[in-house]
């Protein structure tokens, strides 16, 4: 038995000419013998998809599908239904095998190309990404040939017309109940051909040399950042455009600092006394400044201290991080017996009011455990 029209289209009874065209060009790109090569059951499909369209989209045979169904084109009826290479295949033609040869990208009829994208890898410093700097690199591409001057063709002489596609860079050919464009073989879509190439580049137009260039990193670059320079990628075939040079940039892990947006980071050990007594110590920063930070009396271990501007440059801005200094305080190793003599009498002499979070702690556990073993 024969499937009902609108659901081979997937539409509705009443669907407007807009959404069944759409329908239509949506299941004949899926299932087109093109797309399915070998695939009997898609070519069976595919029959069935533009019969039903051919009959929907027209009017009068539409009307007369609704009325009396299928009975309406048996016997020769409105003649005999749709034909598998009617309009409707064609209304879509374009659009269909746009895509299938890659999307209407052709090359233009002088054989110029536009040249391929490059990526440069660059690791820099953090200091040089707080400061910016100006980079010179070498970059190894095409260049445009200066024998032929890029048109691939041996000096004195030009391409020529491709004598199979006139010139298009596209060729006609029969493939069933269609007929079908495609790239031309002879001259690969460039619609032209050339006779004598050049030695110097064999006929490619270009040739391969190594460029200094210069790159400005600006202050407060992050990593990952890609810089874009325009045309100084490889140069095109035959004189067409160059490509573009993006610059990968990666901030190598600093020593001393951490940084996490703008601002910045640096752990630094202090001694015990340092920490119960107070002090102070210097840091350098990443502009080469000294800064001082005072430790109060009883600094405990972790404790940040944060030093406004000291941070990194915001990219293109004025507003600059801040540097957050946290502090780690060492256990002092290797005692004389004096040093240990006089830690155990500190000791002795230590009450709670000295070390209050390790004297409360441990009988909160206690008190903690006490109650819990008691629900």
């Amino acid at each position: 038995m024969k499937a009902d029209f609108y659901e081979t289209l997937g539409v509705q009874k009443g669907v407007d000419e807009k959404d069944l065209k759409g329908a239509f060009r949506k299941l004949a790109m899926q299932f087109h013998p093109d797309r399915n090569p070998g695939d009997a059951a898609c070519e069976h499909r595919f029959k069935e998809i533009n019969e039903a369209y051919e009959t929907l989209k027209d009017p009068q045979k539409r009307a007369a599908y609704d009325r009396f169904g299928h009975a309406a084109f048996e016997n020769g009826g409105m003649n005999g239904g749709a034909g598998f290479a009617g309009g409707g295949f064609s209304d879509i033609f374009e659009d269909i095998f746009g895509e299938m040869m890659g999307g209407g990208r052709r090359r233009s009829s002088t054989g110029r190309e536009r040249g391929a994208d490059l990526r440069f890898n660059m690791e820099i410093l953090l200091e040089e990404a707080y400061a910016g700097k100006t980079a010179q690199i070498r970059v190894p591409t095409s260049i445009s040939c200066s024998d032929c001057s890029g048109s691939g063709a041996k000096p004195g002489t030009q391409p020529v017309t491709c004598s199979l596609c006139s010139g298009s860079g596209r060729v006609r050919a029969a493939q069933g109940f269609f007929s079908i464009e495609r790239t031309c073989p002879q001259c690969h879509g460039r619609g032209q051909t050339i006779k004598d190439p050049c030695p110097k580049c064999a006929g490619q137009g270009r040739v391969t040399e190594e460029r200094s260039l210069s790159v400005n990193i600006p202050a407060g670059i992050e990593d990952g950042t890609r810089i874009r320079l325009a045309n100084e990628g490889e140069a095109g075939l035959r004189s067409g455009p160059p490509g573009d040079l993006y610059i990968f940039l990666s901030v190598k892990p600093h020593e001393f600092f951490q940084r996490d947006g703008a601002d910045l980071y640096c752990k630094v050990p202090i001694s015990m006394t340092t920490a119960a007594l107070g002090g102070s110590f210097e840091v350098t920063t990443l502009d080469g400044s000294q800064t001082r930070v005072k430790v109060p009396e009883g600094t405990q271990n972790g404790r940040q201290f944060r030093m406004k501007g000291k941070g990194m440059p915001v990219l293109r801005q004025p507003t600059i991080g801040d540097l957050y200094i946290q502090t780690a305080v060492e256990t002092p190793q290797n005692l004389t017996k004096r040093q240990r003599e006089l830690l155990e009498e500190f000791e002795k002499l230590s009450s709670k009011e000295n070390s209050p979070q390790s004297s409360g702690f441990f009988s909160r556990m206690k008190d903690f455990f006490e109650s819990f073993g008691d629900r």
